[in-house]
Order: C-alpha cells, then sequence, then structure tokens
C-alpha cells in the first residue's frame, strides 16, 4: 500500500525504447493495453508503464498486465531480455491509492463499504504487490529497469527488483510508507537488506528521503547512471547484449543468484551442480564450447 511523494519530480521525459505498440504481433491496443505499452524489438521485450499525468502510479490493471507480460516473457522462446521502464517525468509513483478508504483499501472482491475485515489488507497485499515483485524475480529472462525519474514505494522495489538496475542522473528514490504512517511494502524489508544491508536500508526506510540516483549508485542500489538523454541507448544496448547471450545460462545463473541469499553452503552448492547439470544438456552450452574449440566467436540461439 503505497502512495505518491508529495511533490512531482522535476526529471524530464525520457523516451521509452522502441516504438510501442500493443504486443509483439503489432495488433491495435486496447483500453487495459495502453496502460503498459509493449513491443518485442532484436529478442527484448520492452515493458513501458504509461499514466505520465500520474507519475505512472501503479492501478491494479497495470499491476496484472505487468505480471501477465512477464510470464509471457518467461515462456516465449523469441524473448532473451526484458527492459521495464516508463513515459514522462516519473518512473513510478507507487501503488495509486486515489479514491481509496481512509481506513485501507478492501481485498479485491471485497464489498466497497469501507469497513475493515481482518486478514483483508494481508490478503490485498500478497495478491497484489508481492506477485509482481516476485513476477519481476521469478521471470527467467534477466530484466533490466530503465529508471528514467522519481520511484517512489512500490515504484522503486519494482525498479530493485530487476536484475540490473540503470537510472537517469535525474531520477531518484523514495522509501515513502513512513511518510504515510505505513510499513513498507512490494517486499522492500526484504529486497533492500540484501542489496545494502540492514543499516543502511533502515536508514531509508526510516525517513523516507528521496534519494538521488548517484547516491543509489554509491550503495549498489543501481548499476549505472547515466545522463538522461543516454538511458534508453544504454538499456537497449544492455538488454541487446544479453538477448544476444546463452539465455538457459543466464535463467539458471539468475536463480542461483537468487536463492544464494538464503542458503547455506551445501545447499548452494548441490543447487550448482544441477544447474550445471541442466545447462549441459543446451543447444547453446554446446555452442559455446565449440566455439572456445574452434577459436571464433558463439552464435548464441537461446536454446
Amino acid at each position: 500500500m503505497t502512495s505518491s511523494p508529495s511533490s512531482p519530480s522535476s526529471v524530464p521525459s525520457v523516451s521509452s525504447g522502441p516504438s510501442p505498440s500493443a504486443g509483439p504481433t503489432g495488433a491495435p491496443a486496447g483500453p487495459a493495453d495502453s496502460l503498459v505499452l509493449h513491443t518485442t524489438d532484436n529478442g527484448v521485450s520492452w515493458l513501458t508503464l504509461n499514466r505520465p499525468d500520474a507519475l505512472n502510479a501503479l492501478t491494479p490493471d497495470q499491476r496484472e498486465l505487468l505480471i501477465d507480460r512477464l510470464a509471457d516473457a518467461s515462456a516465449d522462446p523469441d524473448v532473451r531480455a526484458v527492459v521495464l521502464t516508463a513515459t514522462g517525468r516519473g518512473f513510478c509513483a507507487g501503488a495509486d491509492l486515489r479514491g481509496a478508504p481512509a481506513n485501507g483499501s478492501p481485498a479485491a472482491g471485497a464489498p466497497a463499504t469501507g469497513e475493515r475485515i481482518t486478514g483483508d489488507v494481508a490478503r490485498m497485499i500478497r495478491q497484489g504487490a508481492q506477485r509482481l515483485i516476485a513476477a519481476v524475480q521469478d521471470c527467467e529472462k534477466p530484466v533490466i529497469a530503465a529508471v528514467n525519474g522519481t520511484a517512489a514505494g512500490l515504484g522503486a522495489h519494482l525498479a530493485l527488483a530487476c536484475d540490473l538496475v540503470l537510472a537517469a542522473a535525474s531520477a531518484r528514490f523514495i522509501e515513502v510508507f513512513v511518510r504515510r504512517g505505513l510499513v513498507p511494502d512490494g517486499g522492500g524489508a526484504y529486497l533492500l537488506p540484501r542489496l545494502i544491508g540492514p543499516q543502511r536500508a533502515k536508514e531509508l526506510m526510516f525517513f523516507g528521503d528521496a534519494l538521488p540516483a548517484a547516491e543509489a549508485e554509491r550503495l549498489g542500489l543501481v548499476n549505472r547512471v547515466v545522463p538522461d538523454e543516454e538511458l534508453t541507448a544504454t538499456a537497449r544496448a544492455w538488454a541487446e547484449r544479453l538477448a544476444a547471450g546463452p539465455t538457459r545460462a543466464l535463467a539458471l545463473t539468475k536463480q542461483l543468484v537468487n536463492a544464494s541469499l538464503e542458503s547455506d553452503r551445501a545447499t548452494a552448492f548441490a543447487a550448482e551442480a544441477t544447474a550445471q547439470e541442466i545447462n549441459m544438456t543446451t543447444a547453446d552450452a554446446r555452442e559455446g564450447l565449440a566455439a572456445f574449440a574452434e577459436r571464433r566467436g558463439p552464435v548464441y540461439r537461446g536454446r
């Protein structure tokens, strides 16, 4: 349950990648599809949040579209990397709470009476924000966040759940929950300590101060900060490099790294051995070894 920061960011508009369409087939977009623009280009699925007037505060429809698109990317052999970005001045101002009752939003399907029923909020978080963050982390393709403006609350966690984070120089990250008297959701208390340690995570969450992109990079929350006008080109270059790589090996590597944070050594080593066994059955592994033996560059096909 997050809300947008108290004032809009002054981040200039940044292009979000290839010209957006409804999807890889180029079929006309419907009203819901316009909330998350989608196009596939050179093996890269571009998912672009598209509510610029609301600083891309996430509606339930947007959240469900993102979850579906990430699942599609996992299953589509022609998609080999994903870029998540946004239109306008903000990356994502959090969950859209406009019109929510003061005592909390009812869970999906609950009567709109304004009465809070025990378990509704927990259910809403599990079925909403947590499902979205899990969809990013469980996506079988590398996911790059191209953060073009303010990323606040759930929006910050959406970016930080990605495998790689690029930020425009004028972007900023805000743990906005404390400003609203709320507990962080969307996996924030899980993600942040693993990225920057518990003390730094508490500092961000306790005070809710805006964190400029350069400071986020220094702390290790961001891989690279680039000039605003170079964000899209950099995201495209990184994503296309990943899309040309050994897709299944990258998926297995992602799983190993994510699981290692909760694993003991024996479990992590066993998972590594299993991943190696699985990966050696792929055409890309055979191609990589053959290219090494033949002293040529490998041509990976994501198979």
